[in-house]
């Protein structure tokens, strides 16, 4: 009768993070094993933890106080628990364990030991000497062990689409997580973060009952969305029956159109146009800001709109609304979806939608902007060249910030983007073209900066990015039709990072007494290749005066190293462009050398991101 008592309970209870995950073992059902968090649903959780935290933090706040701040709401966690060994399965919620356990890795990796909050016991536990992940899954167990120990995971060839997730998750996060929680404010974080971030921890004795709760909640429910009740309103204020029902019918169809790409990208469009188009204010980053129009149309845009659309849209009439609707409704929406193909598929015409969409801004910013220049009365080249210098201009943004070991955050950048939003809005192509030109011109950091950068454990996606440009950009100079992609996604073998130098300390006594000022050069960017998987492993332990050989089998970038390409390729010296750069060959690769290349990097950046982009 107690297991028949037990078999039919239901637990639910409201915990935090630190009860939830400190001393527990939680095991992954077998029918959602796969991680599948894109690197926007991890950005937005990183930027609204972050962001409620600071709302809540003053500077001079004593630990203690942290009690005393806003609590944020993470949702519902569905666990089925074994009757005869205890054991907690994760029915629902994997997806949002997984984030907060690579989201606690990164806190763990970012600490300095003197100001450590002790957050490792969330992550693993040690019984008998043995220390497991408290989220049991043998094919994770090595991903998170790196990832916890080095800060870094190499995938391999037979990594799973969790794997290659968790990973490439972990570097967004990083790149998600805002300057203006430094070491002195972290500690403050991470008590936030373990104390006042709240779940619901639903607990079944059976399976059965378990399976039940997750289709209850995924299934059923019949919430509105925001885009129903912003329908609702819009409708609403149409009194004539035949525009109204066009209306609906029209909305119906141009919703599907975002729903047939992702599910809840109707909601990203509405928030993209919106604070593109109309957002004039944001709120202030200290404790006890209310939120403004950014924040609003994040959170429930049909509240927004139903408070602002006579002021700032200057639509009030139900012929108004008919009319807007009918037009910039659509057109919106089929520029959103070109922008958003164009974001994964190179276009001619665009071709920097796609490289910001692998090195540029948070999505919550970079989609305003887009759209912002953007006019129902411009024609489609011109829609698209607005398109284009927009990202152009945002992936300029991205990559002087990298090399200058600066970070982007939302947080950090969201009131330079949003001042750049009403800059751009509605500007014909001169204009953006001059305005972008002197919000490039403004950018503190600089090209010269190239000098000293280099890989670290925590930029190699950057760096990958960098060296994609550099090395199609070089080939396009000399004819070659390849574009981005074919270093970046190729469709054979994918493309690596090579070191000129192979790792071999001892080989360049001559030049180092110490293995960490080696070990600085070899990574330098003046270094470093792109060639294909295999090619660079085969012959990486070898000599350069060996390796520079090969190099002539390989893209241009890589075979300008060796003297005979210049014999074999006559013309390409008297190229203007390239005569500007100033390439020259290196029969051996010293110091000095690599200072050579450097400054070519340098002079190639400049050339690929210049201002002149922007003249008409």
């Amino acid at each position: 009768m107690e297991n028949s008592l037990l078999k039919n309970k239901i637990e639910a209870t409201d915990t935090n993070i630190e009860s939830l995950l400190k001393g527990q073992k939680f095991f992954i059902d077998y029918f959602q094993r796969e991680y599948r968090w894109q690197d926007k649903h991890i950005k937005q959780l990183v930027e609204d933890l972050t962001q409620t935290f600071i709302k809540s933090f003053n500077k001079g706040d004593k630990r203690s106080d942290v009690a005393t701040y806003q609590n944020y709401y993470l949702g519902p966690v569905v666990f089925s628990q074994n009757a005869e060994n205890g054991k907690l399965s994760i029915i629902d919620g994997q997806q949002r364990i997984t984030s907060i356990t690579l989201f606690l890795i990164y806190l763990n990796n970012l600490q300095k030991e003197e100001n450590n909050v002790n957050i490792r016991e969330l992550v693993f536990s040690e019984k008998f000497g043995e220390k497991s992940f408290n989220m049991s899954d043998e094919e994770r167990e090595s991903c998170l062990k790196d990832l916890f120990e080095k800060g870094d995971y190499k995938i391999k060839d037979d990594d799973n689409e969790t794997i290659k997730n968790m990973v490439e998750r972990y570097e967004d996060i990083k790149d998600a997580f805002p300057e203006e929680i430094n070491s002195e404010v972290l500690p403050y974080f991470i008590d936030w973060f373990k104390e006042n971030v709240i779940i619901v921890k639903i607990i079944a004795y059976s399976d059965e009952n378990a399976y039940t709760i997750f289709e209850t909640m995924n299934d059923r429910g019949l919430n509105l969305s925001p885009t129903e009740m912003l329908k609702g309103y819009i409708l609403s204020k149409i009194k004539d029956k035949k525009q109204r029902a066009e209306i609906n019918e029209l909305w119906k169809n141009e919703i599907q159109k975002l729903h047939d790409r992702d599910e809840t990208l109707d909601i990203s469009f509405f928030q993209s146009w919106f604070r593109g188009k109309y957002a004039v204010s944001i709120r202030q980053g200290k404790a006890g800001s209310e939120d403004q129009d950014f924040e609003q149309i994040g959170t429930r845009f049909h509240n927004w709109f139903k408070d602002n659309h006579k002021t700032l849209f200057k639509i009030e009439t139900s012929e108004e609304f008919y009319k807007f609707f009918k037009t910039e409704f659509p057109f919106f929406i089929k520029w959103y979806l070109r922008i958003y193909h164009g974001l994964s598929h190179f276009e001619k015409n665009m071709p920097h939608l796609q490289y910001i969409n692998n090195w540029g801004i948070a999505d919550s910013l970079r989609d305003p902007m887009l759209l912002a220049p953007i006019k129902i009365t411009d024609d489609e080249s011109t829609i698209q060249r607005k398109i284009d210098f927009v990202s152009r201009f945002i992936e300029t943004f991205a990559v002087l910030r990298s090399i200058n070991y600066r970070k982007f955050s939302q947080s950090s950048i969201r009131y330079t983007m949003l001042n750049m939003v009403k800059t751009i809005r509605n500007n014909n192509l001169n204009k953006l073209g001059q305005n972008l030109t002197k919000e490039t011109e403004d950018i503190q950091e600089k090209w010269d900066a190239i000098l000293d950068f280099g890989l670290h454990g925590m930029n190699g996606r950057f760096v990958k990015h960098l060296l994609c440009r550099i090395t199609s950009y070089i080939d396009n100079l000399v004819g070659k039709d390849v574009n981005y992609s074919n270093y970046h996604d190729p469709e054979g073998k994918p493309f690596e990072i090579e070191h000129i130098w192979a790792d071999m300390f001892e080989e360049h006594r001559d030049e180092f007494d110490q293995k960490e000022d080696f070990s600085d050069w070899r990574n330098s960017i003046g270094a470093l290749l792109l060639l294909p998987n295999g090619t660079n492993q085969s012959f990486s332990s070898q000599k350069y005066e060996s390796k520079v050989k090969h190099y002539l089998k390989e893209n241009t970038f890589a075979q300008t190293l060796n003297s005979k390409y210049y014999i074999n390729n006559p013309n390409f010296l008297n190229s203007p462009v390239i005569k500007k750069l100033k390439f020259k060959p290196h029969e051996h690769f010293k110091c000095e050398d690599i200072k050579d290349r450097l400054k070519l990097v340098q002079r190639i950046c400049e050339e690929i991101w210049s201002i002149e982009y922007y003249k008409i």
